[in-house]
């Protein structure tokens, strides 16, 4: 448009993706509802800067917060700010959802666990990084001198077991998953438990280390539950990549600037994201989208604009 002497704003652009984000909600409810049919939803959430929150200050942080899942031929990636990290969130958010919950040790999920008897599904990631925190803290050997294998060191080798076998069986079915963990990551689950067991007295409870060891001992009951179902994974990796690019682009944008610009990114995301996982190509699904949008009066011809009900449809029309 500069070319043709036209001038658009950046406060013009914002507000106009603002504006389209509200016809766009109600897709968003619709991924919303089909994902919580699925039986595995993991969650995440990061921070984000709000500069206009109401009864916030500026610099206070408040969430964005994202859950994946559905079933595993739909996948969906949903996004959702709100100003508060607390357990109201998760309740709000799945309300109506009884399967498995995947997240790291955050407790504010704890809440919608119980109340909705949904299965608490840890992540061995989490629990590996905090090892691997206190591996790398330790003083480097004098020259000449071989390195000591401390307790942390031991552990993370214990650790990595578990994803080696992991990696050995990615291509399998989750039977067949499932029968290789019982037979090989059980007896190196069995092995970390009786090395915590017998060694977390012996670390100062303040130290990388004993900090590892206890979240490894208050998670031990949920990373245990990964082993009962070939479908579920060792960890929330998965989460962790689908906000990815929410926080890559938060180093380029930096902050949103009132609460319906946090909303509206999150509705953009969503729609994007999901595209994506279900091998769209994200320009190509907005353009039908939008075409068709106006015309979807009714809830069946919302329905056919979801991500995988037009998966193969041609654009180019």
């Amino acid at each position: 448009m500069a070319r043709y002497g036209g001038e658009l704003s950046r406060a013009t652009l914002a507000n106009w993706m603002i504006r389209l984000a509200r016809p766009l909600q109600p897709l968003v409810n619709l991924i919303r509802d089909h994902q919580q049919a699925g039986d595995i939803i993991m969650a995440d959430e990061t921070r984000i800067q709000v500069l206009k929150e109401p009864g916030r200050p500026a610099t206070s942080k408040k969430y964005m917060w994202v859950t994946l899942g559905g079933p595993p031929e739909q996948p969906s990636v949903l996004f959702e700010y709100d100003p508060s990290r607390g357990e109201e969130v998760p309740l709000r958010l799945l309300d109506g959802f009884h399967g498995y919950l995947q997240t790291d040790g955050y407790a504010s999920y704890n809440e919608v666990c119980r109340i909705n008897h949904i299965t608490q599904l840890g992540c061995w990631d989490h629990a590996r990084r905090k090892f691997k925190e206190a591996v790398d803290a330790q003083p480097k050997p004098k020259k000449g001198k071989s390195h000591r294998v401390t307790k942390a060191d031991h552990l993370l080798r214990l650790i990595n077991k578990l994803y080696r076998v992991e990696r050995e069986i990615k291509v399998l079915s989750a039977a067949e998953k499932f029968q290789q963990r019982c037979k090989r990551s059980r007896l190196i689950l069995d092995e970390i438990k009786k090395y915590l067991g017998d060694n977390q007295h012996k670390v100062p409870k303040d130290g990388l280390t004993g900090k590892a060891m206890t979240y490894l001992s208050n998670q031990w009951d949920k990373l245990m539950i990964y082993c009962t179902n070939g479908d579920l994974s060792i960890s929330n990796v998965l989460a962790e990549n689908a906000i990815r690019p929410f926080v890559i682009g938060r180093k380029a944008w930096l902050f949103s600037d009132t609460t319906k610009g946090a909303q509206a990114s999150a509705i953009h995301y969503s729609l994007i994201e999901t595209a994506k996982a279900n091998g769209l190509e994200p320009y190509s699904y907005l353009t039908q989208v939008l075409k068709a949008l106006p015309y979807a009066d009714t809830v069946e011809k919302l329905e056919a604009l979801l991500p995988w009900n037009i998966k193969n449809t041609d654009s180019s029309g």
